[in-house]
Formats: structure tokens, C-alpha cells, sequence
């Protein structure tokens, strides 16, 4: 029934009409029915009980604007209710600054929802939220640019082992959009960036570790690297030590002349011995093979021929690592500096963080340093990961962020990146998932460089093997989740070929899950997506490159004289 309560028309249930009519004076239409007119014995009480009911905690001027009553006339209504016992008086909401009411039974409901929520949040999070933060934190996709945002990425991933093969091709890239070799030249010649050698894999790659400046003391360990050599390696060694950082042709003078490969690789036995470094990348890229070098753009002007005599294995200048001092209190400054430096590039670290990235003493060289830091309150302790070691210990700012990712979002999100990649946590923390599309045993999965992993919402979606032409599905096996991950992996594959440089793009997937890619099942979603399906499989052709005006044209276009 439509009545009038506080000067505007609102409608109540024909059986609530008589309270209406007798606590607020309200006028209602005729002809309802008697049964429904008679008078109960609170009809004020049992207005104010109902609004109570369906509202959280209130003032006396909520419910004295609901119902066009006086202030001192609501307060007085809710003082009785209280005293009976029917609402609770009292401060409920955070920053109130007057006395407020709520019904009993909603306190009751509000407090147990609040206790589930903050037990929720304390909970464990899932792998894959952890997934999710890793790439967050460590700025995976971000999109930022220029010198600073490299200068970020470098000051996170500092003492990291990275192969250099995949630094400058995937690791860098997927942190600073709009990556070039340049930038990381540029920061060398400011002297801001330095690297040392960690080890040797196979011929023609090794792990590198980036360091800024004015941090690597701190951070190299105190126990010196491996010193005994002889031969070439320890005349180079002994003239480095007395003539400073030298160029190729005076070390290989210095340290006996004779064939120049020989001093080469004499010194490449002690960059990965962590005990030489160069003052260039220009070394380490031709080191790593001209496979690997990234082919000059059109239209940019031929590199300078160089008219010394040194091997590209050995440009730029060489010197000696520094190595810091060892004594009890440097044992103790490295034992913080490094726990700080695991805590800013992972936000959590647990026991399992150190298995792919190897620390003197292990974990529990830097166990002590975490347990003193949760006690003076810098970092909390607990356990955030479901799955993992019971010594995990987070950042503030990342155990939040870490459990603002619980969930996943409602729509897919696929991040390609190198499956060594200190942000990807599979291979190291967690295992690998199995295989979505395989009936028997998964095959094996490792954290190989120049494999590609791609994370669909922090969950390893997919796995790309060195070379990519082998694909593995990893995705859960129910639909329509399956498909619509498979799907956004499809499309976070197109993204990565368009984003290369040119020479790298397009690309040719030749087998997924073991079989055929053309006749996989979920060959057709990749091919919604963009790819052919060819003979030699599933095949992502690289744009075409715009065509160059003729003479013709070009004349035709020049302005005329």
C-alpha cells in the first residue's frame, strides 16, 4: 500500500498499516480491510525494531530522517528498546564520533563475518597467487621505460645468477618495455652497473650476476672464490694485480705472449672462477655466440671495423673482482645485506627460495639475520604459502600486496617469460603441474635457458622448450577453463613475436604434448588466435615488412622546384 511518510510517497506492507498509521499519524487509503486496521502495542517499538533489523549500526538521526520524527523523540524510542534489551547502544563503525544502535542478532552476524574474513586473510595462499605476486613485484610487464626503470630492475636482481644468453633477450626485456643493449651499455660507461662471472654452462653460456656499483662489496661474499690457477690464468691474474684493469694486448703481453687463444681462454677461466670482469658487455655477447647478437635494423648505418688485433671474445678492459675483506663483522654485514637482498626481490623467502639461487652457508646463513629482523618488527613470520617451508618470512608491503592477489581475476591474463626467470616460481618453489592434454606420465619439465614458461594468472599455463618448437599444455583439465587458458596462451604467444625485433618474429610450433601440433585438440584455438596450420605445424608468420617507395615514387612525391 502507497503512503506518506516523511513528505514522500513510499510503499509498506498492508499489514504493517496500522503501526504506520499509529505511531507517525500517517494517513492511509480506504478500503482496507478492519482485520488488517486494529492497533497492536508497540507500534513505534516495532517500527524501530524493523529498521534495526535491516540496517547495520546507525545514529538516532538515521532513523529520525527515516521516519520524519524528532530527534529527542528517536532517542527517546531507542533508550527503551535498549533498555529491553531488543537493539544494542554502543561504537561500531571505525571513525564514529557519536553513540550508535544496532540490532543484536545483526552485531552477532557482523561480528562472525568479520572474524571469517580476517581468518581468511591470515590464511595461506595458493601457488598460484603466489605466482601472481612474483610477477607483480618483481615488475614483470610493467611497461616501464628508460635508463631508471632499468636501473630498478637491476637493483632487484642483483647477486641473482642469470645465464647471459637469455639476460639481455628475455630477463631485461620483460622488466623495462622498449629494452636495447644501449641502455645497459650506457649505465657500464657511467660506471653504474658492474657484473662478475658465477659459472660456466656448457661452451658457449654462463651464469652472470649484475651488480650496482656501490653494492657489490656488500654483497660478494667474504669468502674469497677459488684462487688456485696456474699457468696462463695465474700470470694474468699476477699482472692484473700489479698493473690495474688492462686491455687485451697489454694482458697478453704481460702474461707471456705466445697464441691469443690461449690468453683467451684463460680468461674466460677466470671470469667464471668470479675472479676477472670486464668493463664492457661487448665480451660477454660475443662469448656468448653471434647467434644469440641481435641483427642490425635496417636502414641503421655498418658498425666501425676495428683496426686492433683482439679477439671479440676479449674487447673492452679487464680487471680483478673485488673481493671483499674477510673478518667476523664482514661475515655478519654480508649475512643482512644479502637477507635484505632476497627479501627486496622476492617479498617472501622461504627456505625452498634458495634452491636455484645458491648463497654461501645456505639458508641458514641468512635464518638468523631474518629471525632478528621479525623481532625488531622490520619483517613478519609465518605461514603465507600453502606448500612451502614453515620459515617464511615477508615484507610488510608484500604480504599485503601478496594477499590482495588471492584471488584470481575474472579474466584470463597470460605473462610469457624465461623459465629461469627469478620470478617464476615453478621449477624451484613448486613443482612443475602436469600435462591438461596428456592421459599418461607428464614428460619432464626443467628450468632450462631458453625455455619459455607462461603463467596464465600465476599458474604455469604452458611450456615452451628451448629452440620453441616443442609445446607443453599445462593447464588444468576442466572445461571451459582448459580452453579459454590454452586460448590466452595462444594469445600471449602472438604478443611475444609481434614485440621482437625484427628477425625474430613469427614463429613455428611443431609439436604440443608429444604429437603433431596440427592435429593436437587444441590446435583450433591457436589458430583463432592467428596461426596457419601448415605441414610443419602450427606456424606464426612474421608481418611483412613495409615495402620501400620506388625512385618513381619517391620523385613523385618530393615537392617540386
Amino acid at each position: 500500500v502507497s503512503i506518506q511518510i516523511a513528505g514522500e510517497g513510499r510503499y509498506v506492507a498492508v499489514e504493517d498499516a496500522s503501526r504506520y498509521r499509529d505511531a507517525l499519524a500517517t494517513r492511509l487509503p480506504a478500503g482496507l480491510p478492519e482485520e488488517l486496521l486494529e492497533p497492536v502495542r508497540d507500534p513505534a517499538g516495532d517500527l524501530a525494531q524493523r529498521y534495526a533489523r535491516t540496517h547495520g549500526p546507525f545514529t538516532v538521526d538515521m532513523l529520525a530522517r527515516r521516519f520524519g520524527l524528532g530527534t529527542a523523540i528517536a532517542e527517546s524510542l531507542l533508550t527503551r528498546l535498549t533498555e529491553a534489551g531488543r537493539i544494542v547502544q554502543g561504537e561500531f563503525r571505525p571513525g564514529g564520533v557519536e553513540r550508535e544502535w544496532v540490532d543484536a542478532e545483526v552485531l552477532r552476524r557482523l561480528r562472525s563475518r568479520s572474524l571469517a574474513r580476517l581468518r581468511r586473510e591470515v590464511e595461506p595462499v595458493s601457488a598460484d597467487a603466489l605466482g601472481r605476486f612474483l610477477v607483480a613485484w618483481q615488475g614483470v610487464g610493467s611497461m616501464r621505460r628508460g635508463p631508471e626503470a632499468l636501473l630498478d630492475a637491476i637493483e632487484q636482481l642483483q647477486g641473482a645468477p642469470l645465464p647471459f644468453s637469455i639476460l639481455e633477450r628475455d630477463i631485461l626485456p620483460a622488466r623495462v618495455a622498449g629494452y636495447q643493449p644501449s641502455m645497459l651499455d650506457t649505465l657500464m660507461a657511467a660506471g653504474e652497473v658492474v657484473w662478475a662471472g658465477v659459472e660456466s654452462l656448457g661452451e658457449r653460456d654462463g651464469r652472470i650476476a649484475l651488480y650496482l656499483t656501490d653494492h657489490m662489496a656488500r654483497l660478494r661474499s667474504p669468502s674469497a672464490p677459488s684462487n688456485d690457477v696456474e699457468g696462463r690464468a695465474a700470470d694474468i691474474l699476477s699482472y692484473l694485480r700489479s698493473h690495474g684493469a688492462s686491455f687485451f694486448s697489454a694482458l697478453h703481453e704481460g702474461s707471456g705472449g705466445g697464441f691469443p687463444g690461449e690468453t683467451v681462454d684463460a680468461l674466460w677461466d677466470l671470469v667464471w672462477r668470479g675472479l676477472v670482469t670486464n668493463d664492457t658487455f661487448h665480451a660477454l655477447r660475443a662469448y656468448v655466440s653471434e647467434a644469440t647478437t641481435k641483427p642490425a635494423k635496417r636502414g641503421r648505418p655498418a658498425p666501425f671495423r676495428s683496426r686492433r688485433l683482439v679477439p671479440p671474445t676479449a674487447e673492452g678492459r679487464w680487471a680483478l673482482v673485488d673481493v671483499p675483506r674477510t673478518s667476523k663483522s664482514s661475515v655478519t654485514e654480508w649475512s643482512t645485506a644479502i637477507a635484505n637482498q632476497l627479501l627486496a626481490r622476492h617479498g617472501v623467502v622461504t627456505r625452498e627460495t634458495l634452491t636455484h639461487e645458491p648463497v654461501a652457508g645456505g639458508f641458514s646463513n641468512v635464518y638468523q639475520v631474518l629471525k632478528a629482523m621479525e623481532e625488531a618488527g622490520r619483517v613478519r613470520r609465518g605461514y603465507f604459502v600453502a606448500g612451502l617451508g614453515a620459515a617464511q618470512f615477508a615484507m610488510p608491503a608484500g604480504l599485503d600486496l601478496l594477499r590482495s592477489l588471492r584471488e584470481a581475476p575474472e579474466t584470463f591474463k597470460a605473462q610469457v617469460i624465461s623459465a629461469t626467470d627469478p620470478a617464476s616460481l615453478y621449477g624451484s618453489l613448486v613443482k612443475w603441474p602436469k600435462a591438461a592434454w596428456v592421459d599418461e606420465a607428464s614428460p619432464v619439465i626443467t628450468r632450462t635457458a631458453g625455455a619459455l614458461v607462461i603463467l596464465v594468472d600465476g599458474y604455469a599455463g604452458a611450456y615452451l622448450r628451448r629452440g620453441e618448437r616443442e609445446l607443453l599444455l599445462l593447464m588444468p583439465s576442466t572445461e571451459p577453463t582448459r580452453s579459454h587458458a590454452t586460448q590466452s596462451v595462444a594469445r600471449a604467444l602472438v604478443q611475444l613475436s609481434a614485440s621482437r625485433e625484427e628477425g625474430r618474429r613469427g614463429m613455428l610450433i611443431a609439436e604440443i604434448d608429444g604429437q603433431p601440433a596440427s592435429t593436437h585438440p587444441a590446435a583450433r584455438l591457436f589458430v583463432n588466435e592467428g596461426f596457419l596450420t601448415t605441414a610443419m605445424g602450427l606456424q606464426l608468420k612474421p608481418p611483412r615488412p613495409s615495402a620501400h617507395p620506388s625512385d618513381e615514387d619517391a620523385d613523385a612525391q618530393a615537392p617540386a622546384e
